[in-house]
């Protein structure tokens, strides 16, 4: 943080901000731009597209933006203009801001995974870096999209301020420590997996959340994307199917419980695991488990009150969500540092389980609704089961009765024709397949 806050007031001094173009304009998009245009030096937020113009030109209106300065644009010509006089652009076209010269970083703030794949696409062939808060998005297709990515010669990251990225920032803090990271862990307060966008409206409408949203953290769809990404980027696997997510007494202080939170077999042997824990406090925080192979290192670690070992806790107590993201784009335009990236080949993937009793002929609704919910698991379990990745469940035809609970398979239903999702996915099982 403090390399990004001397190299952005660089930036600021030098009169060459980092022009930022923002994709999405809810909850977490507008915080950013509330974040990048009043209190991030060296960065400019020159453009936002949204779906309903509206809302973008709201963004820009409560970061303190005059209405008369605001520029509705619909082509490449008039974003240029729009850049070069410094107005503040709106659109409903998105693909127009990665096309754009004069955008460095696209952000994207969606959730969406069809939606984002072709941002995402899109800005990777104009040269564009890109970072996301959009897990669901890197959790179905992101170590394809790397591979895109890496031969344009621009960076795909997943953001600082969601868990994710801050698990990646405290993994990279503790294995520089000389201690091996064995459990990267994020600390939920609530799973249930038969939570609905009806039993969540109340909440989301307290915070003006989408309730569908809300409830894929509360049913552990999100939790499983985040825990994907992670494994993802370091290597890590899940233990069992939907991880173990043990439940602790509300309020019990991480410190307490974390040398008997999981199997220690399941944490020492391979490569290590991600999970979560409900209940624990410092939350909505992050921890990594770590052991030291050193005696005299071990003895310096309970020396400075890490305990006696094995493991030994690390974590952060908060994540900052839209407060982090101009972090990450500092890090990717200045330092060609990704926060969170894929190693290579998917190590877990998010798979589709059964909300309800599913009958033949239903049409899946999306992330967070009233039909299906995440699961993590081990990507290999994935591709010999056939098993659909939730990413793609939505628009999906069920072609026979699945009950509740179950996993859902490829040969359980009839993809939507024509999704860039579904071709990215084929190519990424295929790409891994060789590389294997």
């Amino acid at each position: 943080m403090h390399i990004i806050d001397t190299a952005l007031s660089r930036r600021e001094a030098e009169g060459k901000p980092i022009r930022v173009g923002l994709i999405g304009a809810g909850f977490m998009a507008r915080g950013t731009a509330l974040q990048i245009i009043r209190y991030t030096q060296g960065m400019r937020l020159v453009a936002i597209a949204t779906r309903t113009v509206e809302r973008a030109r709201q963004a820009y209106r409560e970061a303190g933006v005059p209405a008369e300065a605001i520029r509705p644009v619909e082509s490449p010509t008039a974003l240029a203009q729009a850049i070069d006089a410094g107005a503040p652009a709106i659109t409903d076209d998105a693909l127009l801001l990665c096309k754009a010269e004069g955008i460095d970083v696209i952000v994207e703030i969606t959730g969406a995974v069809e939606f984002g794949a072709h941002v995402v696409m899109t800005a990777i062939a104009h040269g564009k870096h890109i970072v996301t808060m959009n897990a669901e998005l890197d959790g179905t297709v992101g170590s394809i999209l790397k591979v895109y990515a890496d031969k344009a010669g621009v960076i795909l990251s997943v953001s600082d301020g969601d868990q994710p990225g801050v698990t990646m920032n405290l993994y990279r803090f503790v294995k520089g420590l000389g201690v091996k990271p064995v459990v990267c862990g994020n600390i939920k307060g609530l799973h249930d997996p038969y939570r609905n966008p009806t039993t969540q409206a109340g909440f989301a409408k307290q915070w003006g959340q989408n309730p569908y949203m809300v409830t894929s953290f509360a049913d552990g769809s999100k939790i499983s994307f985040e825990q994907a990404i992670v494994a993802n980027a370091t290597g890590m696997r899940v233990a069992k199917r939907g991880m173990f997510g043990p439940t602790v007494s509300s309020g019990t202080h991480l410190q307490e419980v974390a040398n008997s939170l999981y199997p220690l077999e399941a944490v020492l042997d391979g490569p290590g695991i991600v999970d979560y824990v409900v209940g624990a406090v410092p939350g909505p925080g992050v921890f990594v488990l770590g052991t030291h192979d050193h005696p005299t290192m071990q003895h310096y670690l309970n020396l400075y009150k890490l305990g006696k070992g094995p493991l030994y806790l690390f974590y952060t107590p908060y994540h900052l969500c839209h407060f982090e993201v101009p972090n990450t784009v500092a890090r990717v335009a200045l330092f060609g540092d990704a926060a969170l990236r894929p190693l290579a080949g998917p190590c877990v993937d998010v798979i589709t389980a059964a909300k309800i009793d599913l009958p033949a002929g239903a049409t899946l609704d999306g992330l967070g609704g009233y039909h299906t919910y995440g699961l993590a698991e081990n990507s290999n379990v994935v591709q010999a089961e056939h098993l659909l990745p939730i990413g793609l469940a939505e628009g999906c035809r069920i072609k026979r009765d699945v009950p509740k609970d179950a996993a859902l398979t490829y040969e359980d239903i009839d993809l939507p024709e024509g999704r860039l999702s579904d071709r990215l996915r084929a190519e990424q099982n295929a790409h891994f397949a060789r590389a294997d």
